[in-house]
């Protein structure tokens, strides 16, 4: 460890005693009125430079207190642009979900206008299952509301599923995407029948699901055709849109057709459903 000389003398002690010489030189000059004299000479070369190494000092360090509250205040203003963005980040981001809501509930209205003969109740999901899509789910609806099993579940587009399990406030929702889902369908321009079946690796795929024994003539059917919901079907309504065919190829026994179909629903973001409190049983 380095020692400090004996002999060293403090600096702050140095600028007291030339401070105080100063300050004397000055009175004996003013007392002695040596202002032309030798003295005032020395006191000119000696005490000036030190003067304006002073002023210097002095100048330097008021120029840093400046800087120093100049930064505080583009600090302070930085952080109040800051807290400014933030909200304002927070308005938008805001305003965009009440957006998305309100064009949920747009399509929500333009859904029940569609189907205007029968009674629906709006419900929320408020959970799912851990795939990317609503497969199956919950809303926050149950038979309180007047919900019972086997209702339809409408939104978007066209058909969703079909209610699979009540409880007083609640209810969970099978969707037609379900590996577990198949329902009755019809093409719309020619009322042939088939069966639609859910698929979860397909829609992971591709996003489509699949038909199966459609009875058809030959190239009548094709690509962009709507299926809908048929007549026969035992739990869903005849007639809501459950989406368009996208492929389609001959069966090995040529006599019917098979392919896959795009849903008219997205099953990856679903927030707000329609529930059709009419049965098929109570209809027929």
């Amino acid at each position: 460890m380095k020692r400090k000389s004996k002999h060293s003398f403090p600096t702050r002690y140095l600028l007291l005693i030339l401070t105080g010489l100063c300050v004397l030189v000055m009175f004996v000059s003013f007392t002695l009125n040596l202002s032309g004299g030798p003295l005032n000479t020395v006191a000119g070369y000696v005490f000036t430079p030190m003067q304006k190494g002073i002023n210097s000092v002095g100048t330097w360090f008021v120029s840093r207190a400046d800087e120093l509250k100049s930064l505080k205040d583009v600090m302070q203003e930085n952080k109040e642009l800051q807290a400014k963005v933030d909200e304002l980040t927070t308005e938008l981001n805001t305003i965009k979900l009440e957006q998305y809501e309100l064009d949920n509930l747009r399509e929500l209205m333009q859904l029940d206008q569609k189907y205007p003969s029968y009674e629906k109740v709006v419900a929320r999901i408020i959970g799912s299952d851990t795939s990317n899509w609503f497969n199956t789910f919950v809303i926050d609806k149950g038979s309180k509301d007047g919900i019972e099993k086997d209702m339809n579940v409408i939104a978007g587009s066209g058909l969703v599923g079909i209610v699979i399990d009540v409880g007083p406030d609640y209810a969970k929702v099978r969707s037609i995407i379900d590996d577990a889902s198949n329902v009755s369908g019809m093409t719309l321009s020619t009322t042939d029948r088939c069966i639609i079946n859910g698929n979860l690796e397909s829609m992971n795929e591709n996003q489509v699901i699949e038909f199966s024994n459609l009875k058809c003539e030959e190239n009548v059917i094709g690509t962009g055709e709507q299926l809908v919901t048929s007549n026969i079907s035992d739990k869903y309504l005849e007639g809501i849109l459950i989406g368009y065919i996208s492929s389609i190829e001959r069966d090995s026994n040529n006599l019917t057709y098979s392919g896959t179909v795009t849903p008219a629903v997205d099953f990856k973001h679903l927030q707000e459903v329609l529930v059709i409190l009419d049965k098929k049983q109570a209809v027929e």
